[in-house]
């Protein structure tokens, strides 16, 4: 009789199919962000890895797709940490509090700022890279986040509006401080206090502008 675990559980031949695939994301997401889209790739790629271009392509039939999971793999955690901070039964005002300093972790990250900087630098050249950057990044959190509102006015906690569009209002909102200053080399790094007030405000404003008492203001 098999025991479940054992039958769940990757052979030795996938774990480490799963590694190689691991290692090559992260030497990926280095060479991207270090070297740009344009100066990436696959062949260069192959040869930090070492071993044959074969391998490489098995995994990622071309650049393209190999941006694609680097952003995914870098994005996933994150969004599963979002779904889990945007809990329907706790206190609107808190989880959205939470969601815009984890929003504001996320995209002052070095490695993010990295990343933005080489979408708005080579993105004219390369339309496809700023399409999956879009899809994988803001595009995704924002679809969570209009789901959550959504919910929220459906329980009259917010007063009725596009979802989706409050959704970006209160990104832009989270975002318009330190991360713009970070982001436009105005400042080096961001304090927790920073985040902590720019998510203070962010929440502040949004519920001024969509709390469930401004419908009858």
């Amino acid at each position: 009789m098999t025991c479940p675990e054992k039958a769940l559980a990757p052979s030795r031949r996938e774990a480490r199919r799963l590694d190689r695939r691991q290692t090559i994301l992260e030497v990926a997401a280095r060479h991207f962000l270090e070297n740009g889209y344009a100066a990436t790739s696959m062949s260069a790629i192959a040869a930090i890895l070492g071993g044959s271009k074969g391998t490489l392509w098995n995994h990622f039939p071309s650049k393209e797709e190999l941006f694609r999971a680097v952003l995914e793999n870098a994005t996933g955690t994150y969004r599963a940490r979002l779904s889990e901070i945007l809990d329907p039964g706790g206190d609107l005002a808190s989880t959205l509090h939470r969601t815009a300093l984890s929003l504001l972790k996320k995209v002052t990250s070095p490695e993010a700022i990295a990343l933005h900087r080489l979408i708005a630098s080579e993105g004219g050249r390369f339309p496809e890279m700023s399409r999956i950057f879009y899809e994988m990044a803001p595009s995704h959190t924002r679809m969570l986040l209009a789901r959550f509102l959504e919910g929220a006015m459906d329980r009259g906690q917010l007063r009725r509006d596009d979802p989706d569009k409050a959704a970006r209002v209160l990104m832009r909102l989270t975002t318009s401080g330190c991360h713009e200053l970070l982001l436009l080399s105005q400042i080096e790094r961001v304090t927790p206090q920073q985040m902590e007030s720019d998510a203070a405000f962010a929440v502040d404003i949004f519920l001024r502008a969509y709390g469930a008492d401004t419908m009858t203001r």
